[in-house]
């Protein structure tokens, strides 16, 4: 891949004993924040392309993180062109008249979406489009939601009543009434939830759990789920915000079982690590009260033209890319070099190590293990994310634009970060 050359980018450092970023975000963003930012290192992100963060000290940083967002990495310059001729043209709609670029979006992400999920109702986070899918669940009478323990669905008020996590719920409680949590690739456990709401319930799961840890279902599991949506007359959504758009080697998680759910979600790779979006899709049976009435559920923002133009350019890079298979054939490399890596302190420091496509995570023994070498890797030089709903899983996103040199590099930092968190937490 190609990138372009970066812009110089102008950054502002204190001479004093606290950078103005760390400053700024004390005072106007939160003290957690700052104290974040400090311990990995005070640095601040200023420009990136490729597999490649660069910081305000000069360092760069190879991301094998970034929460799932960056599966053609940053900028790629398809996708930053793209996004640059619609600023020059039209960046944002009057919502007035039809908009193009949200209609050829729209087409060219049903082309790849399972079979029959024909309409495309573009939001700006995947939270919005958990919301999205609560809402028109309902307006099918939906409204006993089922969720999995350890599903991740966003943080709004909607979707963090389905994102199975006390720590997030407790503070905001009471939340969305009538919400169900079963236990993941537990098919007994959803039909003894269903059976108890018949035509009235929603499910919402995800084919991997990401922010749960990278969980990965025994296989006929999903296809068991929409099974049993069939028989009770439930609505399924498939929640394919951080597995979807080739993340698991395959455009989608459910291709692996060719299930076709009522709804399926979208977001985080669909921005091409450009511009932020996301969507919820659906059937014409299950998006007929959408639209019937354009003004059931809107946002200003939603299907922005700059936003639509990002996933256009995105889903185009893809199909000539090939991107998923390049997802599919690195996540294998990946994973076996993450195995030999992680394989001397197995029954000890790791307790797995797992992963589809590019997404793969590292277990631990101890929630300790899991800071400690998140920083050891900042320190020399590469990104990796932590798991929000499972304290002892690191978690790997990298991008499918990783070259060889890169990877080497990835799996000699990860060694040597293994070897020295190991020794610490004995010591």
């Amino acid at each position: 891949m190609t990138v372009s050359p970066p812009t110089p980018a102008t950054t502002v450092r204190d001479t004093g004993t606290e950078s103005d970023v760390v400053g700024r975000y004390r005072r106007h963003i939160g003290t957690g924040r700052a104290v974040m930012g400090r311990v990995m290192g005070g640095m601040a992100e200023v420009r990136s392309e490729g597999a490649w963060i660069h910081a305000d000290d000069g360092r760069r940083f190879l991301d094998f993180g970034g929460y799932g967002v960056f599966i053609l990495g940053h900028r790629h310059p398809d996708v930053v062109e793209a996004v640059h001729r619609q600023i020059d043209t039209h960046p944002l709609a009057s919502r007035v008249f039809l908009e193009p670029v949200a209609a050829r979006a729209a087409e060219a992400l049903a082309a790849h979406t399972p079979p029959g999920l024909d309409y495309v109702h573009f939001v700006n986070s995947g939270a919005e489009a958990t919301e999205a899918a609560l809402k028109l669940a309902r307006a099918h009478g939906r409204t006993s939601v089922i969720t999995t323990r350890k599903g991740f669905h966003g943080k709004t008020l909607g979707a963090l009543s389905v994102t199975a996590n006390a720590t997030y719920q407790t503070p905001f409680q009471p939340l969305l009434p009538d919400v169900t949590q079963v236990e993941y690739d537990d098919p007994a456990d959803l039909e003894q939830a269903l059976a108890a709401r018949r035509d009235r319930a929603c499910v919402v799961v995800e084919p991997v759990q990401g922010e749960g840890g990278v969980r990965i279902p025994r296989p006929g599991y999903l296809g068991r789920v929409a099974d049993l949506c069939r028989a009770y007359g439930a609505l399924l959504v498939v929640d394919e915000i951080q597995t979807g758009m080739g993340r698991l080697g395959t455009w989608w998680g459910v291709d692996a079982e060719g299930v076709r759910p009522d709804i399926l979600l979208t977001g985080k790779g669909l921005s091409g690590g450009v511009v932020p979006i996301a969507a919820m899709t659906a059937t014409a049976e299950a998006y007929a009260p959408f639209g019937r009435d354009p003004y059931l559920h809107t946002s200003t923002f939603g299907a922005s033209p700059i936003a639509c133009a990002a996933a256009l350019a995105t889903v185009g890079v893809m199909e000539r890319e090939d991107t998923v298979a390049r997802a599919a054939a690195l996540g294998e490399r990946i994973l076996t070099g993450v195995r030999a890596a992680c394989a001397p302190y197995e029954g000890g420091l790791v307790r797995e190590v797992r992963g589809r496509g590019l997404l793969i995570g590292i277990e631990f023994t101890e929630d300790q293990a899991v800071g400690e070498l998140l920083l050891e890797m900042i320190a020399r030089g590469v990104l990796v994310n932590h798991s929000l709903n499972s304290t002892r899983v690191l978690r790997l996103t990298p991008p499918a634009v990783v070259e060889d040199t890169a990877l080497d590099l990835f799996l000699t930092t990860l060694a040597e970060a293994l070897r020295s968190t190991a020794a610490r937490m004995a010591g």
